[in-house]
């Protein structure tokens, strides 16, 4: 029995994270195990959402992610969303209307900063616990830092396991000592917030710093589109394989069909590791918005949260604009993608997706056998 299945009651250990929950009811349905990423959404949306997963995932399990930063240049638990906002400077403000409005989108230079809602503030993090313990989850991971102590205490008073997102050896250790149950040893090849390490050279060394202080599976992650990927990487001792952006190009995936459209096209060299959208090192598809933000004369971007309050509110204007048609608004279309996008050729359901890893895992380790086999 694989140690991640009996731990969370998935059939096959193929993780998939999506803001979606179309995605998420879809993924489990077929034998995976879904898990939604939860900080996209309010306190109020998130109960909506997960209600929905409850009614539709026929009683297979599934998890949450919840982004609980450890780290931020500004806390946002000090100040007001309104008070944030006046540490936007005018500059950043004209940059981006000025960019918009050369690609064709209308963008209000009073619109330009967010202040509805943080998804950083710690507040959001445990009022998004309170709805997710309320139902029947079977995993919470958190990525960001290191987990915080109540999302440590909560899981154990309902018994459910708890994963934390690295990006560096020394990174899953210190998850280890404050009592994690599953490591995600991400790769920089992985699409979001990623370090500089490769998925080939981390899993493994991550799997070996911590076997000798306690019995942390460790799932892999990074560029893994395939079964024949994850089956390399069970290989290297991995327990299953944890999965993000071969679900956006899935029919019931949140994206647009501008962006899906620009991933089949893209090759594993159109991603970009940069700070332009959250403020802190996140690898997207690379659009003209990134081209824009890395030219000379443009302004630094900002610390997180400034820059996903500054680009959250473009990024919708350019979303509206790409689905009316104007061709410019296609050249900023952008969202977090991995290296791997070059190994997608084509929009299927995820089901489909979760049965081709199936058959390519199969397929790799029958290979194998017969290599061994002589």
């Amino acid at each position: 029995m694989n140690v991640l299945c009996e731990m969370t009651g998935a059939e096959f250990p193929l993780f998939a994270f999506s803001h979606c929950r179309d995605v998420v009811a879809a993924v489990s349905r077929a034998g995976g195990f879904g898990v939604l990423g939860g900080s996209s959404f309010t306190p109020e949306s998130l109960e909506h959402e997960l209600a929905w997963i409850d009614d539709h995932v026929d009683g297979r399990p599934y998890g949450i992610d919840i982004l609980v930063p450890e780290h931020q240049a500004i806390d946002p638990s000090m100040i007001t969303p309104e008070a944030l906002a006046a540490h936007v400077p005018q500059q950043h403000r004209d940059f981006v209307v000025d960019l918009l409005g050369r690609h064709g989108v209308q963008h209000a230079a009073a619109d330009a900063v967010d202040t509805s809602f943080l998804n950083t503030m710690p507040e959001t993090g445990e009022a998004l616990m309170d709805v997710a313990f309320e139902h029947p989850i079977r995993l919470i991971a958190n990525a960001l830092g290191i987990v915080p102590p109540s999302m440590i205490e909560r899981a154990r008073a309902h018994d459910v396991p708890v994963a934390a997102l690295v990006g560096a050896k020394e990174h899953a250790l210190r998850q280890v000592e404050v009592g994690v149950d599953v490591l995600v040893a991400q790769g920089g090849e992985a699409g979001g917030h990623v370090g500089e390490v490769s998925t080939l050279v981390l899993v493994p060394e991550v799997i070996e710093a911590v076997a000798p202080i306690a019995p942390v599976p460790v799932l892999a992650a990074g560029g893994i589109m395939n079964g024949r990927q994850m089956a390399a990487c069970m290989a290297l001792g991995a327990s299953g394989a944890w999965t993000g952006s071969v679900w956006l190009a899935t029919s019931e995936a949140e994206t647009s069909t501008a962006f899906k459209e620009k991933m089949v096209a893209a090759s594993s060299r159109d991603t970009v590791r940069s700070k332009a959208r959250t403020g802190k090192p996140s690898r997207q598809l690379r659009s003209a918005w990134h081209d824009a933000w890395e030219a000379p004369g443009s302004p630094e971007a900002l610390p997180m949260p400034l820059m996903a309050m500054l680009s959250q509110p473009a990024f919708e204007r350019i979303e509206q604009a790409a689905a009316a048609g104007e061709p410019g608004a296609r050249e900023l279309v952008t969202y977090f993608v991995g290296q791997g996008v070059g190994l997608v050729h084509g929009v299927r359901s995820a089901g489909a997706v979760v049965h081709g890893f199936k058959e390519e895992l199969a397929d790799a380790v029958g290979d194998l056998n017969d290599f061994v086999a002589g």
